[in-house]
């Protein structure tokens, strides 16, 4: 179980799938593989065929995550998905663990800030027993006392190693001081005093408001057939209510610019350079990432080679990235002992002034472009990064897109979107700079 730190059937319904109309299908364009249905209580079931492969991947999302959460419930959402693997009406947390694996097949789950998700990957004939324990995990959790108190520890663990690692805990720090109080700014875990005052009535009482059709989204890829999917979860899910959609998000104000120091005693000197992002929707997505990958996406990149491999002033220093539903972020983390972390700093802001500036040549923009595009479509080998794709379309109420037009959506990106978007989210100026480690 894990959280974020800091983006089918081929054939056509026939004109009646458990009663679902073939006019609530929709395809993919330029795709005969990618299919979405919606079910009458809301929830939309989508699929992506992959025939080359003998597995499924498939999941349930649940819109709902951190920034949710009221104050007094932080980190409910977390706590909740962990809690629904404690026991089942029809299962006990063994049998949930003993469902899939063995099979041959996996289960897991994770929280963000805007969605809770549960996942399994099996081979295509266990799909059946898949959606059951989905189901059933999604469904019907039994969320008893007796079974809270011990989960409490297990998640106060996951807190505790979160402060003993500072590397992670500086991304959690720099995320609080940001967003200056609003929701994205909040750690998914939840601290120690909220994870210990949360009663099981206020979990079941989440689960009852946020667990509803309106807020669901059902989805699979790999080698499954669309029309027996949607029977299948029609079968599974379709008595539940629709409820209500969890609240939008309210936009956050303006993120907080600067240098901060938290002082703690380390080897190491950790810094993290990070603003305000497009959000998922926004045409400037795709040039953020390219700039991203450009910076900080791997050993060729600018601040691989001149803070690493040139000025040998650390060992890890890359780019990061999240784009959520009415914002984002978008920055630098670099790790580094306390003599050299000053003049790491100033180099990661030249390179950040100099993109900021110039942007990227022609010719950087064209290996960029082709670097990206090479590593999405390798990622995407994968059944797993498939789905995740595959939900998000849904989750983000956005169109399909084929692989082959998610393609031309990068080869689109010109020079001066790249230079609109640098110097929007690159300039070191408008970024909040927070160091953790000895002063």
């Amino acid at each position: 179980m894990t959280h974020d730190r800091g983006g089918h059937g081929g054939e056509p319904v026939s004109s009646s799938v458990s009663g679902i109309a073939d006019s609530d299908t929709r395809r993919a364009p330029e795709s005969e593989s990618m299919l979405e249905t919606m079910l009458d209580n809301g929830i939309p079931v989508l699929s992506e065929h992959i025939p080359s492969v003998r597995s499924v991947a498939v999941g349930v999302w649940i819109r709902c995550g951190s920034a949710h959460e009221l104050p007094e419930d932080h980190g409910a959402s977390h706590l909740l998905e962990h809690m629904v693997f404690k026991g089942t009406e029809k299962r006990d947390a063994l049998a949930i663990a003993n469902a899939l694996e063995n099979l041959g097949g996996s289960l897991d789950a994770y929280t963000s800030r805007e969605h809770t998700s549960y996942q399994a990957r099996v081979l295509d004939e266990h799909l059946p027993e898949a959606l059951d324990v989905l189901s059933d995990l999604v469904l019907s959790p039994q969320i008893r006392e007796a079974d809270l108190e011990l989960e409490r520890e297990v998640v106060l663990e996951e807190i505790a190693q979160v402060e003993d690692t500072p590397d992670d805990l500086v991304f959690e720090l720099h995320s609080a001081r940001l967003w200056q109080g609003h929701p994205y700014g909040r750690s998914i875990l939840g601290t120690k005093g909220s994870v210990e005052g949360m009663p099981s009535k206020r979990l079941r009482a989440l689960h009852e408001s946020r667990y509803v059709g309106a807020n669901l989204v059902v989805a699979a890829a790999g080698n499954v057939r669309h029309e027996e999917f949607v029977d299948r979860v029609e079968e599974l899910f379709g008595r539940l209510g629709s409820g209500e959609r969890s609240a939008p998000i309210p936009p956050p104000g303006r993120p907080a610019v600067g240098v901060e120091a938290v002082d703690r005693t380390s080897a190491q000197t950790h810094i993290v350079f990070g603003t305000d992002g497009p959000e998922h929707s926004s045409a400037d997505r795709r040039p953020a990432v390219l700039l991203s990958a450009a910076l900080g996406g791997g050993m060729s990149s600018r601040l691989f080679q001149k803070v690493r491999e040139e000025m040998g002033l650390c060992y890890s220093v890359f780019t990061f990235q999240s784009f959520y539903s009415c914002a984002g972020v978008t920055g630098v983390y670099v790790g580094t002992r306390p003599a050299t972390a000053e003049k790491a700093a100033d180099a990661v802001r030249a390179e950040l002034r100099r993109v900021a500036e110039r942007g990227l040549s022609e010719s950087d923009l064209v290996r960029i472009k082709r670097q990206v595009k090479g590593q999405i479509m390798l990622s995407l080998e994968s059944t797993g990064s498939r789905l995740y794709r595959l939900a998000a379309f849904a989750l983000h109420e956005e169109p399909f897109i084929g692989l082959d037009g998610l393609l031309r959506k990068i080869d689109a990106v010109t020079e001066d979107d790249i230079q609109r978007v640098a110097g929007r989210y690159f300039n070191p100026d408008q970024c909040l700079e927070l160091r953790l480690g000895s002063a």
